[in-house]
């Protein structure tokens, strides 16, 4: 039913052994994937930098639950613990849009919010998606250009890294 753009971010332990679990564990639903970018913490900002990428995922039998439980799975592989809110993470999964689909519901809010506040999402989504939508906000470059420089400016891409 549904494709969909994840968000995925890890800023404990081994940060790229954690992106890579996720683009593992979708790799049969994978349609892109970005570079992997480094970038300050948001948020709680006493914490080490975060490693991100976007993946473009497409399955028809999914529907935005369906990626929602995924991403959660994904999370309890790489043992992620919830201690605080916008805290230290060995991965992140979030659900940024699904096709087609709007929620308000608490639990999955979609598109997710703040997306088109965020440079580490946007930027990479770019990069694999120029024409990238945020539903009900515009388009992803426009609000990319709408940001201030520094947030542009502090997500680093990693050529080193490969996922």
């Amino acid at each position: 039913m549904s494709r969909a753009v994840l968000s995925l971010g890890s800023n404990l332990g081994d940060r790229l052994g954690y992106l890579r679990l996720a683009v593992d564990g979708l790799r049969d639903v994978l349609v892109a994937v970005s570079g992997v970018y480094e970038t300050a913490p948001w948020g709680v900002e006493d914490q080490p930098d975060f490693l991100n990428a976007v993946c473009v995922v497409d399955d028809p039998a999914r529907d935005h639950w369906a990626w929602l439980r995924k991403g959660q799975e994904l999370e309890r592989q790489a043992e992620r613990v919830r201690e605080q809110r916008w805290g230290p993470r060995t991965l992140d999964v979030d659900v940024v849009t699904v096709d087609g689909v709007r929620s308000d519901d608490p639990e999955l809010l979609l598109p997710h919010p703040g997306t088109g506040d965020r440079a580490t999402v946007l930027i990479p989504w770019l990069e694999i998606d120029p024409e990238a939508e945020v539903p009900g906000r515009g388009r992803a470059a426009d609000l990319l250009a709408a940001l201030p420089e520094p947030d542009r400016a502090g997500v680093r891409l990693r050529e080193d890294l490969i996922l």
